[in-house]
């Protein structure tokens, strides 16, 4: 079967639109895949406030059970992408650097201070994010402490990304269905599929990005999925201690896409250039722990032993967003682009200069 279009599935009978559900949780508990039309029909019920919590979360809970099958992601995404606001920007080598949140470590938010590393080394970066669902700190509960006004319109977020070289695509104001899901997922409190749909639905729809995951089997899936949404370079990564992102301490799992092939391999700090050191004294509680850590550590002045930590961290994280934009030929190089950066308060300032932006626009 095709897929059906969102106007078709709001033209649904109420019983209709049960049956199609049942079955597909039926299916789900079979531990059976879902075609790709049927994840589909699922998705758009869901993104459209026709899915009753508690069908919900059975079929959230027994996708993530069964594992979820890479045309079912590919389904979703497209899904939630039909829905959405997306915008188009000016710089087609763009970069999303994003983690899906899940991974239960409460490190200070790593891919957030390295988009801010990145865009000062001239990457152009289109950041999706949301409010922390599995996490202590997700990127907008960060930003928003920071001083960054979260409800600037689209434009005003296109008009950042384009001058400045930097945006925060906020997800409730460009996947707006997504509050249909939002009070299941947080009374789950647990990872779902919509953590793995983010990093998939950038309403910039950009073609580059480092995505970590909450599991290493997520990598060479995901890395398939974003060769299928036509995407150009992407590293998709998980590390051995459990990190939806690059670790300092250890080698870290990656699944590379690049122009339509996949290599996959183990990437270990020291390689980057960088010595391995354990990640004490980089968990917080908190947004506010967090953004201390990373103003410290952005800033290129602080020299205690956390902040150099941070610094490292930051740098080996926001040197694959360097190296994936096309602007270092190898991840390593793109590391040692970081710490240049990160020697100076250039990424501090740009999450200043990003702030002022924010708050000097006209709501009217």
């Amino acid at each position: 079967m095709s897929n059906i279009s969102p106007e078709q599935i709001a033209q649904l009978s109420d019983e209709q639109v049960q049956q199609i559900l049942t079955q597909a949780l039926s299916n789900l508990l079979d531990n059976q895949d879902l075609p790709a039309w049927q994840m589909h029909q699922v998705m758009l019920i869901i993104m459209q406030g026709r899915c009753p919590d508690a069908l919900m979360g059975a079929i959230l809970i027994a996708l993530r059970q069964k594992g979820e099958s890479i045309d079912e992601i590919v389904s979703c995404a497209n899904a939630m992408l039909e829905l959405a606001n997306t915008i188009e920007i000016d710089d087609a080598n763009a970069v999303d650097i994003v983690g899906t949140g899940g991974d239960g470590s409460n490190l200070f938010n790593v891919s957030t201070a390295s988009a801010f590393v990145a865009a000062a080394a001239g990457v152009s970066i289109a950041k999706h994010g949301n409010r922390g669902v599995s996490t202590s700190s997700g990127s907008s509960d960060l930003l928003s402490l920071a001083g960054l006004r979260l409800d600037i319109d689209i434009a005003h977020t296109r008009d950042a990304i384009n001058q400045l070289g930097i945006g925060f695509l906020f997800a409730p104001n460009h996947h707006p269905a997504m509050r249909h899901a939002i009070g299941v997922r947080q009374q789950l409190k647990a990872r779902t599929i919509f953590n793995i749909l983010g990093p998939l639905t950038n309403p910039a729809r950009v073609k580059r990005a480092v995505v970590g995951v909450f599991d290493a089997k997520l990598c060479q899936p995901l890395a398939e999925v974003f060769a299928k949404l036509g995407m150009t370079h992407v590293m998709v990564v998980h590390s051995q201690d459990g990190l939806d992102e690059f670790s300092l301490a250890t080698g870290t799992h990656v699944a590379e896409l690049k122009h339509g092939v996949i290599d996959t391999y183990i990437s270990y700090p020291k390689e980057l250039g960088i010595a391995s050191q354990d990640l004490q004294g980089l968990q917080v509680a908190n947004a506010a722990e967090s953004l201390n850590i990373i103003q410290n550590a952005l800033a290129g002045t602080h020299n205690d032993a956390i902040t150099q930590k941070a610094r490292a961290m930051i740098a080996i994280n926001a040197g694959a967003a360097i190296y994936v934009a096309g602007l270092a030929d190898t991840h390593a190089q793109g590391v040692a682009k970081a710490m240049q950066i990160l020697s100076s308060s250039a990424a501090l300032d740009k999450l200043n200069e990003l702030a002022q932006f924010t708050q000097s626009v006209s709501l009217s």
